[in-house]
């Protein structure tokens, strides 16, 4: 008899994130007779989603039960499975939090999971992640809690400190590593097998090789490195160059963990461009749902995103290899903290959800990221407590505020706008 589950998408009124999710619960039997329960805020984006999923799944065979509701809390009854990309007032938040610091004369880059926009980023969404949470271990104790949502290395470190459920966090940082590497090397990324380990957005690629030789591709990185073309990925190649190892998973993402991450330039997140991107989407959605096109060949296909992937395997027993997952450390990197939140390869079975230890970090890498994990906790803490004190701490120990007063300045202009959603967690 098959095994089917209760699976609960928090954020599914999400057009750009729904889609992904969707592609991959609907190009797949392994979840058929199992029940999907979609949840949103806004009810007109939620009837979009659910129309979207029921086209999906009439047209794929994948044989889910659709349900949707904005009661977030009855939706938890009984889930097995809660999957979470839920964010408050997205795009405009995101921009204060990187134009807000700027005129400070704070230079970064994304201002989304370091510096000042990771810490507010993590005050505005703790509280709505531990709503969940508390509601979750209540009724579905035993489910497992799988997030999307930024800032994801706060998100999983709270939930390793404060509560008891299982979870972890997924992201395709290790794939964009992956994809450069490759680039770089002028293989197919489908050649490049990458091993990596770290914080989210700034793992280290500890092994590099070719998938079908096995054979070591650092000593060929180094070589094609040194004569590749300057302007692309410039800061992550300085950083590979000082500490022997490919670091993070893009300029912009690993740059905002360092004071000279600006170097590598600071326009920030192209908010035009996504919001443009979703409006298209939409569109599309409407108009395919109206009848007036044809559903495009992509929709049914895979995301590569891996929240399907893992469901199945626990559901099925597979054990499945996981490349990349960002869970509670404990001793699966031994040379950070314990209370850290780390990105590992990953087990998934019946059991749940296995950290794969590579072993300790290079030494002079281990001790940049700690820098981070510290940052990374007094942010957790000041979202907890709601304490602009701590807060103000988490600042001035951060590498990428460099001024007293510009922390304090930005600080009181940031708290006020995100005064409605900050609130204590415990």
């Amino acid at each position: 008899m098959a095994q089917t589950t209760r699976i609960v998408f928090l954020g599914a009124s999400s057009a750009s994130f729904g889609m992904s999710m969707y592609r991959d619960l609907f190009s797949t039997r392994d979840l058929a007779g199992s029940s999907l329960v979609l949840v949103g805020r806004n009810a007109e984006r939620l009837r979009r989603s659910e129309g979207l999923a029921r086209l999906l799944n009439e047209k794929s065979g994948a044989g889910l039960k659709i349900e949707a509701t904005t009661d977030w809390r009855a939706a938890l009854d009984g889930a097995e499975f809660v999957v979470h990309s839920t964010a408050i007032d997205r795009n405009r938040l995101w921009r204060l939090d990187f134009e807000v610091p700027r005129k400070f004369g704070i230079r970064h880059t994304l201002g989304e999971n370091g510096g000042p926009g990771g810490l507010f980023f993590t005050l505005r969404t703790l509280p709505v992640v531990f709503d969940f949470v508390r509601e979750m271990e209540l009724r579905c104790p035993r489910a497992l809690f799988i997030n999307f949502s930024n800032p994801e290395s706060r998100i999983v470190l709270a939930l390793g400190r404060y509560s008891r459920l299982r979870s972890l966090g997924l992201c395709h940082g290790i794939f964009l590593a992956r994809g450069h590497v490759a680039t770089i090397l002028g293989l197919p990324e489908d050649r490049v097998d990458v091993w990596g380990a770290g914080l989210n957005h700034f793992q280290c690629l500890m092994q590099i090789r070719d998938r079908t030789t096995g054979a070591d591709l650092y000593p060929l990185l180094r070589e094609k490195e040194q004569s590749f073309n300057p302007s692309y990925e410039p800061l992550t190649r300085k950083l590979f160059r000082a500490f022997g190892y490919w670091l993070g998973c893009g300029d912009g993402h690993v740059g905002e963990y360092f004071s000279f991450g600006w170097e590598a330039g600071e326009g920030g997140y192209n908010f035009d461009w996504d919001e443009g991107e979703r409006a298209k989407l939409v569109r599309q959605i409407d108009s395919v749902l109206a009848g007036r096109e044809e559903m495009p060949s992509w929709w049914s296909m895979p995301s590569g995103e891996r929240a399907v992937t893992i469901i199945s395997a626990v559901l099925h027993n597979r054990k499945q290899l996981i490349e990349s997952a960002v869970v509670y450390n404990g001793q699966v990197i031994p040379n950070l903290p314990e209370s850290a939140a780390v990105e590992v390869p990953a087990m998934a079975d019946m059991a749940g959800v296995h950290p794969v230890s590579l072993g300790p970090l290079p030494d002079a890498v281990a001790k940049s990221m700690a820098v981070q994990v510290n940052v990374q906790q007094l942010a957790v803490e000041a979202a907890m407590h709601a304490s602009k004190e701590l807060a103000l701490q988490a600042l001035l120990i951060d590498p990428v505020v460099n001024s007293e007063i510009a922390a304090r300045e930005l600080l009181n202009e940031l708290w006020e706008v995100n005064r409605p959603y900050i609130r204590k967690c415990l």
